[in-house]
């Protein structure tokens, strides 16, 4: 008796886990280092609250526009690809059974069977066959602009939490290291839960995404002392 079998893949998430990750990771990123900056400069505490809330919305927004029109260019050109193969399909159907047939020589199969491979895909799946083989797309990887514009606004406003719940708990004297050290902390188990769900080296992911944060931070802190008011 034949039992199917489904198997959960680590690609599966790719589409929202690059979104979610990249959003909660600039979320942090860029809330902490505009109010380090601002507090490096001798800010009074409600315009480093005021920065905080500002930057949260307007990344919240950025992040959102520029993944959902970055994502549908590319469902754009994935549709446009299928309606070529679909067009190509109903008016060179023996040359898109050659190609697929030559596909499949490619991986391995001998001439007749990947012939009958692709006979039998033409039958029951042509689009989905050459789409898949041919182009690449599947429906597991396939663009989402929504998903990923969604994701990507949710995650930067989460992120960016971290540091505004950071600025109204503590004294503003000590401001500028407890947020540095709040926000490198959970970069680090960002990283590591990213890393973790998408099956990579938990602690290779922790210690990039905390590398380059701190590098955002250090450098924001510097041009924040710079220019500030502080005498």
């Amino acid at each position: 008796m034949f039992r199917s079998h489904l198997e959960s893949h680590k690609s599966e998430r790719i589409g929202w886990l690059r979104a979610a990750v990249l959003g909660a990771n600039d979320g942090i990123i860029s809330v902490t280092s505009l109010i380090v900056g601002i507090a490096a400069s001798g800010a009074s505490e409600n315009s480093i609250l005021l920065t905080g809330i500002a930057g949260t919305v307007a990344g919240a927004m950025s992040m959102a526009a520029g993944e959902y029109v970055s994502v549908q260019s590319q469902f754009d050109t994935e549709s446009a690809d299928i309606e070529r193969e679909r067009h190509e399909l109903h008016t060179q159907p023996e040359h898109e059974l050659e190609e697929l047939t030559a596909i499949y020589m490619s991986r391995g199969l001998d001439h007749h069977l990947a012939r009958q491979v692709a006979e039998k895909l033409m039958l029951t799946d042509a689009l989905g066959a050459h789409t898949r083989d041919e182009l690449g797309i599947s429906e597991t990887l396939r663009a989402r602009p929504l998903q990923a514009s969604i994701a990507s606004a949710t995650s930067f406003t989460i992120g960016a939490l971290v540091p505004i719940a950071t600025v109204l708990l503590t004294p503003l004297n000590l401001i500028t290291e407890v947020l540095t050290a709040s926000a490198l902390i959970t970069l680090f188990v960002l990283g590591g839960t990213a890393a973790y769900v998408g099956g990579a080296s938990i602690f290779k992911g922790a210690l990039r995404v905390s590398f380059w944060g701190a590098i955002a931070i250090g450098v924001t802190a510097g041009v924040g002392a710079l220019f500030g008011t502080k005498t």
